[in-house]
């Protein structure tokens, strides 16, 4: 099939030129389906395409975006708090349990200004007792923000309390990958992102898939090879590291994978569980899988809160030309309802440009994307990614209609 724009340079001037109708049709497609109230995506740009590698809905990382960014967010989360819930005046964060993180603490603490500065009234709860000693805990998160967690519970009505205030609108935090333990279909209180979509439920590969759906339809309105606009991929079912069950398969998968693609290219084999740059390994063939060492199985066995990896998604490696001060990087950007509020760079002194970059060593670098104003266009690269978070999380919107049914 023949398309007008055929390289990376093509799309970044059809983008930077149509940045109203692109973005005008993304909402037309988006209309009518459950959107993530928040959602981040991970985009690798090589020399020849931009790639999404990874899109969460429960995303960690607020406290790396700039100020002007914070503001953006700030306006995006009280418009669509409003929509969802219009006479809701206290919010809850539903945060993860890990709360010896104290970078992760600065994520919340910095989430729930943005919501705070959008004229509500904020707390932190979480339904975790075995954090508790008394009705509440306190901490400070890496910054010295002070993080107060209140024990919340459900009453008779389904409605979330902190202690004994009842909350309006929660905006979860927590990407289950281990359960909540509650009847969601019994719970009044309004829960954004769906708790159906968590890790115990979700599969990246399900994500993907929907991805590519979304990329066919966007490259065949506009005229643009998809190809320019994801990583290629592969699905693998019925694994077992420990046990050395389906290695073969991943192995062959692969190769497959591999074989029509430049020489040198990586492929990735993930989790399609994974979360916190977690049950990745980064082959240059299937031999290195079936010649994986029992560390190397461990690392892709079980990831966090001891998840095991049953299915696995290989794909693509996408090899980044971004650096940050000599070191290899790649995009975070940030969404609210659908629309791109920020953004960060990820970069890595300990790894090189084709690795998994979420991972130790990493340091982030803040940028701003909000000054992409409606009705401009921008000679900028900022634009570029936040196309492709944005047709990212217009596949997590099926994603959310699928499993929350």
């Amino acid at each position: 099939m023949s398309y007008q724009i055929n390289n990376k340079e093509e799309l970044e001037h059809f983008v930077t030129e149509n940045w109203n109708n692109i973005n005008e049709y993304l909402d037309q497609e988006m209309n009518g389906l459950p959107r993530p109230i928040y959602s981040s995506v991970d985009i690798r740009e090589s020399k020849t395409k931009f790639a999404p590698v990874d899109h969460n809905i429960y995303p960690a990382g607020f406290n790396n975006l700039c100020m002007l960014d914070l503001d953006a967010a700030t306006n995006a989360f009280g418009k669509t708090i409003k929509e969802k819930s219009p006479g809701a005046k206290t919010v809850a964060i539903l945060p993860e349990s890990h709360t010896k993180n104290t970078f992760y603490l600065d994520n919340i603490a910095i989430l729930g200004k943005a919501i705070r500065d959008a004229g509500y009234e904020l707390l932190f709860v979480s339904l975790d007792e075995t954090l508790f000693e008394s009705e509440t805990l306190e901490l400070v998160s890496a910054s010295g923000y002070d993080v107060v967690i209140h024990k919340g519970r459900f009453n008779e009505n389904g409605e979330l309390l902190a202690g004994d205030q009842i909350v309006d609108f929660v905006v979860l935090n927590n990407d289950q990958s281990d359960p909540i333990e509650a009847n969601w279909n019994e719970i009044k209180t309004p829960i954004h992102p769906s708790p159906k979509i968590g890790w115990f439920a979700r599969q990246k590969i399900m994500h993907f898939e929907y991805y590519n759906k979304v990329v066919q339809e966007f490259a065949s309105k506009f005229s643009i090879n998809p190809d320019l606009l994801e990583a290629r991929f592969k699905k693998v079912e019925e694994v077992d590291f420990s046990g050395k069950q389906g290695l073969e398969k991943i192995a062959s998968a692969v190769d497959e994978l591999l074989s029509p693609l430049p020489d040198g290219t990586n492929a990735f084999v993930k989790a399609s569980q994974g979360t916190y740059g977690m049950g990745i390994s980064v082959v240059s063939s299937g031999q290195e899988i079936l010649e994986m060492n029992r560390k190397g199985r461990n690392k892709m066995d079980v990831g966090k809160n001891k998840i095991k990896f049953t299915t696995i998604l290989v794909q693509e490696g996408v090899e980044t030309t971004l650096k940050y001060e000599d070191m290899p990087a790649e995009v975070a950007i940030y969404l609210v309802d659908g629309h791109s509020v920020g953004g960060f760079m990820r970069a890595n002194s300990q790894r090189d440009s084709k690795a998994n970059l979420n991972s130790r060593g990493m340091v982030f670098k803040k940028f701003c994307i909000s000054e992409i104003r409606e009705n401009q266009d921008h000679k900028c690269k900022e634009a570029v990614y936040s196309i492709v978070a944005r047709l990212s999380t217009l596949a997590s919107c099926y994603e959310l209609k699928e499993l929350t049914v």
